[in-house]
């Protein structure tokens, strides 16, 4: 349909119809599901009506083909109009082929494999039935606390901009109406949900509006750049008022400054949720604020229904809100070709061949591989091909894998590293649970000495139970439970080299483990395939190229600690650590336990001959900065180049380093390849403090090395 004929639709709804349509609910109210909608229970207590459901305009959390079939034929025979439903989902990392946890895909540092993880993702979802994902999600994070952490790819904005424009590319294609295999992406949470105070889940955000420009909006825009079609509010406040009621956020910056004309949709009943922040004092004035604020679609509470009719008629709304709203939310089924084809891609029989295909596995398999981070090696991996192995940990045979996030993937269908380990390595494997999750026995600990007294190398798998990241999952505590620091306390003390693979869905403090293991491989929750991958690079099949994207602290006292801080008025220097009256603490370092950017090789890497091609730059004009990177070690490996650059003075303080560039470089043993980055005035500039975007002519540093904090070093002047 042209806009006309939307338009010319909406003119034939009611007010009711209209606003049915911002209404989304879960799929148990509607008919062709197994609790078929009737006026009892949920929607009783949500003052929902049959005829405001069979109005609804989208269905949050069914899939399954023939599920999908059988609601929208249900809901299109009492349809007036015959406006089809949209079914969204969130299909966050994987549907049913479950791939690495964002965070996890962000230290792969390879955006076509990100990419293709999401297109994937997309078949699997629109065969099922699914049109709009709510993905990627893009906050930008510095606390380990939050167990959302997991979700998004890391700490910094630029990085996290180039995986939110690739996860868009993957998702939705280039042309939802001709490509049925993709989905509708919508980027989340808008604005700044990643900063909650004490990194407790829903809390409070506080923040500059310099601040929230300069660091965490960057990756939003780049999600709508890239032609995302929509957009979730987030839980928080920004700066004392509820995202999903705030029109500066929403109206000001979202649709007028930068131009978004797509979807908006709330989170899980935020709009009620301003009641309790204290925004609103009922339903109805809750209403009011979101639909002022731009807010189309209002998941899983009546507050719309319920009162923007009398809102509408009493003047207090203007009806063109409402019209406004339902157009977006027409085009958008518009663009994804419901009203031709209102079954879309929904398909029993391709589901079947589709959902977790070996192809599928095999690139949830690659990305696994990639995305794990080698964070220590005293020379105990790769496992000798000819060594007794004692594989001990509650996850040496859990399939607890996948992450918090995992849609439909079922842990039944990951393989734990036990058995991977076992089809692929070479030696004796002997395997103990060692304890469980957060408890152990005597007979459990009795168990795993004995069969680490037997072997020549000790291989821990610890790590987090799924459900202690992921949404509602902060933590104050964020070291691996007591139970398993004992246990390797214990088997330490056998004097056995030892290797720790850590599962987990955040960065640790992982004081207890990294000082009494020989490695430790960070391997996330790695998804569908991730013990095979996990199990190949222990065996040396796969040589490790992960690279952290967010810093590991030494203790949850230094939270939030990253990389592109400020570099105060009296920053410490390390070589007077008996100085007093400057920036530290008196009890530990400042500088997290692991930067960002780190990672380690079973090759080694040395870097020479940093050079510019020039040592200063006019506003029109570029510098070349390249960097000659040699594979010194005995095996092929990937090394990840990145440059960092520093603003010596600005009118704001600047970071003491910000990424502005990475090259991923596959070299064989002894060969050298030239890394080569441009820069331009424009990756210069900053928010000065009246909020205008600009460089400073001045000086800069160029920093480029393995991660942000071992650099070689360059400057330069903008004149």
């Amino acid at each position: 349909m042209d806009i006309q004929q939307l338009k010319g639709l909406i003119q034939q709804m009611t007010l009711e119809e209209k606003i049915a349509q911002l209404l989304q609910l879960t799929a148990h109210f509607h008919e062709g599901t197994d609790n078929e909608g009737q006026v009892t229970g949920p929607m009783e207590e949500m003052g929902i009506t049959e005829p405001m459901v069979t109005g609804s305009g989208s269905v949050l959390g069914l899939s399954g083909a023939q599920a999908v079939i059988d609601v929208q034929q249900s809901y299109l025979k009492k349809s007036r109009l015959g406006i089809p439903l949209m079914f969204m989902a969130d299909v966050v990392h994987g549907f049913k082929t479950i791939f690495p946890i964002p965070l996890a895909i962000g230290c792969s540092w390879d955006l076509e494999l990100a990419e293709k993880s999401a297109e994937i993702a997309a078949k699997e979802s629109a065969v099922s039935g699914i049109h709009v994902t709510f993905a990627p999600m893009v906050d930008l994070v510095r606390d380990p606390r939050w167990g959302r952490v997991m979700e998004t790819t890391g700490e910094d904005p630029y990085l996290n901009g180039l995986f939110a424009r690739a996860f868009v590319r993957g998702y939705q294609g280039s042309n939802l109406k001709e490509e049925t295999d993709r989905l509708a992406a919508c980027v989340k949470h808008f604005a700044a949900y990643g900063a909650p105070e004490g990194g407790r889940d829903y809390n409070t955000v506080n923040m500059s509006e310099r601040q929230l420009r300069e660091q965490y909006l960057p990756a939003y825009k780049a999600a709508l750049d890239e032609g995302c079609e929509m957009v979730m509010t987030s839980f928080n406040t920004v700066d004392g008022i509820p995202a999903t009621g705030n029109e500066k956020l929403m109206r000001g910056i979202l649709r007028d400054e930068w131009g978004f004309d797509g979807v908006l949709i709330s989170d899980w009943a935020s709009i009620r949720e301003m009641i309790a922040h204290g925004a609103a004092e009922d339903d109805r004035e809750a209403a009011y604020r979101a639909i002022r604020a731009g807010v189309d679609i209002e998941m899983m509470t009546p507050c719309y229904v319920r009162h923007l009719p009398e809102l509408v008629e009493s003047g207090k709304v203007d009806e063109a809100l409402i019209d406004e709203a339902v157009l977006r939310i027409l085009r958008l089924k518009d663009k994804l070709g419901l009203f031709e084809n209102p079954l879309r891609a929904a398909d029993p029989g391709r589901e079947k061949e589709i959902l977790l295909c070996e192809e599928h596995r095999r690139v949830s398999y690659e990305l696994a591989a990639k995305s794990s981070v080698l964070l220590k090696n005293d020379g105990v991996l790769p496992l000798r091909k000819d060594a007794r192995v004692a594989l001990i940990g509650p996850f040496a045979e859990s399939n607890d894998i996948l992450g918090w996030w995992s849609c439909v993937g079922e842990k039944e269908d990951a393989a734990p590293l036990a058995s991977a380990l076992k089809e692929r390595f070479a030696g004796t494997l002997a395997v103990s649970e060692g304890c469980g999750i957060d408890s152990m026995t005597p007979e459990q600990l009795k168990a795993a000495l004995e069969t680490a007294r037997s072997a020549d190398i000790v291989v821990l798998a610890l790590g987090e139970e799924s459900a202690m990241s992921g949404e509602g999952g902060s933590r104050t505590n964020i070291r691996l439970p007591q139970a398993q620091l004992e246990l390797a306390e214990q088997l330490k003390a056998l004097g056995k080299p030892m290797a720790a693979v850590i599962f987990n869905g955040r960065p640790l403090d992982l004081h207890g483990i990294f000082d009494e293991a020989d490695a430790v491989l960070e391997a996330w929750f790695p998804g569908s395939e991730g013990g095979a991958a996990i199990a190949d690079i222990l065996t040396g099949r796969v040589n490790p190229s992960g690279r952290l994207t967010m810093s590991f602290p030494q203790s949850v006292g230094q939270v939030p600690v990253y990389y592109n801080h400020f570099n105060t008025g009296r920053p410490m220097d390390p070589s007077k650590s008996d100085e007093r009256y400057v920036s530290k603490y008196i009890d530990s370092p400042n500088d997290p336990l692991l930067p960002f950017g780190f990672g380690l090789s079973y090759t080694s890497f040395e870097y020479s001959d940093l050079t510019l091609s020039s040592p200063e730059m006019k506003a029109d004009e570029q510098i070349t900065v390249q960097v000659k990177v040699t594979n010194t070690g005995e095996r092929a490996g990937i090394e990840t180049v990145q440059l960092y650059v520093r603003d010596v003075a600005g009118e704001v303080v600047r970071p003491l380093r910000e990424l502005k560039g990475f090259e991923r470089l596959e070299l064989q043993p002894g060969e050298s390849q030239t890394a080569t980055f441009t820069l331009t005035e424009e990756q210069l500039r900053y928010h000065h403090s009246d909020l205008g975007f600009a460089s400073d002519p001045g000086s800069f540093r160029v920093f480029v090395g393995a991660n942000s904090r071992d650099t070689l070093e360059a400057s330069f002047k903008l004149v």
